[in-house]
């Protein structure tokens, strides 16, 4: 059994004397009084015990020798019961089987010989008093430290569950982020500046450049992993941002696609970049304008007829009278007879912007010759041909085509154009043009080529563009090729085109055969 430890207070400290001798009681309480401790005494040990045990004592002073419990027994009982008390022994000169015993049973913290000296009792009772003290903050700090360590315990390990939990909840949502940033079917990159590192880049990114994602290294550059460029892309926000870039848009080129770079930045020398494929908007957007641009065409071919067939009516009408008077020289008649045919000529090409500018019903077509139609745009042609005389014209019309279906005048007025083109596109007006029609996967086929100039790659795309020319002003108005264009739309066909620059060009229109074939 242990006595629990009091709770700690301040002075006075408890001293319990236990002696068999009242003389020694008292003397020793007389020479203690200097302390200021709470002094009980008793005469014997088994008195000692009870008194201990209420009194529980700081301090225990004992003498070796009483009746019944001798001094070390009585002790040895007091340090089974509370361990810290500091354990005191009154002994004789010759007691040393006391002494041992002491040592060996009760472990007392001193000894004092009779007769004693009152400064050194004084003094050894203080030092056990403050040996209990010591001995009791040192118990008060384990406890705390105990304490603290459980409580401590107790913290980390909700600190680790809480760490746990938080590593879960950002895996789950780095997993999440991952998973959207892949998802996002335009590619995405976030990228380190001032050199272009590509820290981070979505599926879609990857894709675009054509390679595996695991080739995104720590040294991969965005202009170089995405478009194999070996500087920074023309109109790069990036360049113009570092290193601190703002949000921008570029526009980037790519072989045949067009990319809309947007930029977003996120810290002082990081920006994610966005790059949105706009090939097809852009084609859109192009074929948007053109067919505005048809239509102010078309307008204007509206208003050309209508002020140029009155007085073209007029010029005709009077040409035909002349011609029926009497009396005419021949070569009155001859000069009235080419005023109507290029009357006529120019009626034709009014009527045919007309038909240009509105699309034409189907019942108004019929089926007819595609080589006849060749040969009548050929006939026309001839007579402007004579300003040309370097210049040859081969024609190779087939036979027996198959009929196709739309409107010959129309046609005609295409290949007309063509011809005019090729014979304006060889330098210094000498050259070589041919005509030739066939058929060709169930469609007809009319090809003009000439021996010219060519084409230049950046102005392949856009010939077929309105009012777009690269003729000097006053030479071209951008229109020919953009009619043509819509009148074989229009009939179901399309166009090919093949050129060379400093060899020549070819131009071949393709008709679908009329259902039924020939008739």
């Amino acid at each position: 059994m242990t006595l629990a430890a009091p709770s700690p207070v301040e002075a006075p400290g408890r001293l319990l004397l236990v002696d068999d001798e009242e003389n020694i009681l008292r003397s020793i309480r007389r020479v203690l009084r200097r302390g200021n401790w709470q002094i009980e005494t008793a005469q014997d040990g088994e008195k000692g015990m009870d008194l201990f045990r209420k009194f529980v004592p700081d301090v225990v002073i004992s003498d070796f020798r009483m009746p019944g419990m001798n001094g070390v027994e009585f002790l040895a009982r007091v340090k089974e019961l509370s361990p810290r008390t500091q354990r005191i022994m009154l002994t004789g000169q010759a007691d040393h089987q006391a002494i041992e015993e002491a040592i060996n049973r009760s472990e007392v913290f001193r000894f004092i010989s009779k007769p004693w000296n009152d400064a050194e009792l004084l003094l050894m009772v203080r030092s056990a008093f403050e040996q209990h003290s010591l001995l009791a903050e040192n118990d008060r700090l384990c406890q705390l430290n105990q304490s603290q360590n459980a409580e401590l315990r107790a913290l980390n390990a909700d600190l680790e569950q809480r760490v746990l939990v938080r590593t879960r909840m950002l895996t789950l949502a780095k997993r999440d982020w991952e998973m959207t940033f892949d998802t996002i079917d335009h590619p995405l990159a976030v990228i380190d500046l001032p050199d272009f590192r590509v820290r981070r880049a979505n599926l879609a990114y990857a894709k675009v450049a054509g390679r595996p994602i695991q080739e995104l290294g720590e040294r991969a550059r965005c202009h170089k992993f995405l478009f194999d460029r070996e500087e920074p892309c023309a109109g790069c926000p990036l360049v113009a941002g570092n290193p601190a870039p703002s949000q921008g848009r570029a526009e980037i080129s790519h072989g045949e696609s067009a990319y809309l770079l947007t930029v977003y930045p996120m810290e002082e020398r990081t920006a994610v970049c966005s790059y949105r494929d706009v090939t097809e908007e852009r084609a859109m957007t192009r074929h948007l304008i053109e067919s505005e641009k048809m239509a102010a065409v078309g307008n204007l071919a509206g208003g050309v007829a209508h002020e140029i067939n009155n007085p073209l009516g007029g010029i005709l009408a009077f040409a035909q009278l002349m011609l029926r008077d009497a009396g005419r020289s021949p070569e009155d008649l001859e000069s009235l007879g080419l005023i109507e045919t290029s009357a006529v000529r120019c009626k034709r090409i009014v009527d045919s912007l007309l038909k240009f500018s509105r699309k034409s019903r189907v019942e108004e077509r019929r089926g007819f010759d595609l080589s006849h139609c060749a040969d009548d745009a050929v006939v026309l042609f001839r007579a402007q041909l004579k300003n040309y005389p370097r210049v040859t014209l081969d024609t190779r019309f087939a036979d027996g085509l198959p009929e196709v279906f739309g409107e010959p005048a129309q046609l005609g007025q295409v290949l007309l154009n063509l011809l005019q083109n090729a014979v304006q596109a060889l330098p210094n007006a000498e050259g070589a043009l041919a005509i030739e029609t066939g058929v060709r996967d169930a469609r007809c086929f009319v090809t003009v080529s000439d021996t010219g100039s060519g084409i230049k790659a950046e102005h392949l795309p856009r010939i077929f563009e309105p009012f777009f020319t690269t003729k000097p002003p006053g030479e071209g108005t951008g229109l020919g090729l953009a009619i043509a264009y819509r009148i074989v739309k229009d009939h179901g066909g399309e166009f090919e085109v093949q050129t060379e620059v400093g060899k020549g060009s070819s131009f071949t229109v393709l008709i679908p055969a009329k259902p039924g074939g020939a008739t």
